[in-house]
């Protein structure tokens, strides 16, 4: 059974969001799963269900307008990071983290199951995500690593 799920980088994980395909009006509801997109200009990654709902299979990508229709009851207080890199190699992602940790402060990776497992280099853990978006921006500054992103942190 195919779900209506999605993933996004800071919203709590069982949060359902209203999303609006912008280019034709249709709407679906879903549930956050997971996190992403990691790619510069995305908001929201559908599952293949809920993008079939609002006629994303063939474009792939539209403009959409998200809202917040149930936050979860227990959201823990938030903690935010930046991933800098996804690896398929571990010692690379070793090898990113190290630098980070010793620039940023603080660096871990987070192992994505899949097939291959990846390795995620996350970067800092701060409180609010303007701190985030701040600290992002310093090592896009300060490294020209292009493809850093906000997440949020989930236990």
């Amino acid at each position: 059974m195919e779900k209506l799920t999605a993933a996004h980088r800071t919203l709590p994980f069982e949060t359902w969001v209203h999303v609006t395909n912008l280019t034709n009006d249709k709407t679906v509801d879903v549930r956050i799963t997971d996190r992403g997109p990691f790619i510069d200009g995305r908001i929201i990654d559908l599952s293949h269900a809920a993008a079939r709902a609002i006629d994303l299979i063939g474009p792939g990508v539209a403009r959409v307008r998200l809202e917040v229709i149930q936050a979860p009851a227990n959201a823990a207080a938030a903690l935010f990071a930046v991933q800098v890199g996804v690896f398929r190699d571990r010692r690379n992602a070793e090898r990113v983290r190290a630098d980070m940790a010793a620039r940023y402060g603080s660096a871990r990776l987070v192992p994505r199951q899949g097939d291959p497992p990846m390795w995620r280099v996350l970067v800092g853990a701060e409180s609010t995500q303007d701190g985030a978006n701040q600290l992002s921006d310093r090592i896009v500054r300060e490294s020209g690593e292009k493809s850093a992103f906000v997440v949020r942190l989930d236990s």
